[in-house]
């Protein structure tokens, strides 16, 4: 029977310790854990990861908590796998990430002035172009959602000064990008007339809205997101009336429906 950890001392450094330990059981003797690979924990990483996303966007600080207390747990699995291999250890990984807080802080630890946040993240994508990589937009993630993608890119390219000057000039680029996506359509049908150039014209337009939104301080995913949620629960309070009321959804009209939706809204 192995020897249990004992609770955490009122330090991090202990409870990481303790983390250690228990994860360095778990693999050992547990068949679940000693089966898995980084490939089979890569989509439960992600997975958990939209949890503290949703956690954070209900401001539930306890389930926040719990959250990164699961990722916490999958970062040292992956580190563990990778010492079992040779290639790396935890050791490694939290110096490695120290030594790149350090270097791209010249203004912390050097002699460089920043005025702003914009003077560091500029610094920031400059010295990344030094280290080696050949591209601003090198750090951003092939399989980050779409939505998600075009606001990094977006960000990263600002960095090196590649940016509107002024809010006004992104608001004409909307209205420009929305008159030409209504262009490709029928005004009087209200049909694509060639629907592969009106997908095409509808991605510039979100881009660009996405543009503004990063211009004026919005975070467009995290803003989907709440109307996501807004909608799911003026739904389900549409959906919950409604059988109260002895309806069934199929068979009630627009406006019955919408009689429950405009309740849910002043709910």
């Amino acid at each position: 029977m192995p020897h249990t950890p004992p609770p955490p001392q009122e330090t991090p450094a202990s409870a990481f310790e303790r983390l250690l330990a228990v994860l360095h059981t778990l693999r050992v003797e547990c068949p679940w854990d000693r089966k898995q690979t980084m490939e089979t924990l890569r989509h439960l990483s992600i997975e958990e990861m939209y949890e503290l996303g949703d956690a954070i966007l209900d401001n539930d600080l306890n389930e926040v908590k719990k959250e990164l207390g699961d990722l916490m747990m999958h970062l040292v699995f992956y580190a563990r796998i990778a010492e079992e291999q040779g290639f790396f250890d935890i050791v490694d990984v939290l110096n490695g990430v120290c030594e790149k807080l350090i270097s791209r802080h010249p203004h912390i630890y050097g002699d460089v002035e920043v005025n702003n946040e914009e003077d560091v993240k500029r610094n920031w994508e400059q010295l990344k172009l030094k280290e080696g990589n050949k591209s601003v937009l090198a750090g951003v993630p092939a399989s980050l959602p779409a939505l998600v993608k075009a606001y990094r890119i977006q960000d990263k390219v600002r960095g090196v000064g590649f940016d509107w000057e002024e809010k006004h000039q992104v608001w004409r680029k909307v209205e420009e990008e929305m008159a030409e996506f209504k262009n490709e359509f029928d005004v009087t049908t209200a049909t694509a007339i060639d629907t592969e150039k009106a997908e095409a014209e509808f991605g510039d337009l979100l881009f660009s809205l996405v543009n503004y939104a990063r211009f004026v301080g919005i975070n467009p995913e995290n803003a989907l997101e709440r109307t996501n949620k807004k909608f799911i629960n003026r739904f389900t309070h549409l959906e919950t009336r409604a059988r109260e009321s002895g309806k069934n959804l199929k068979e009630m009209t627009l406006a019955e429906m919408d009689v429950f939706w405009e309740e849910a809204k002043r709910l």
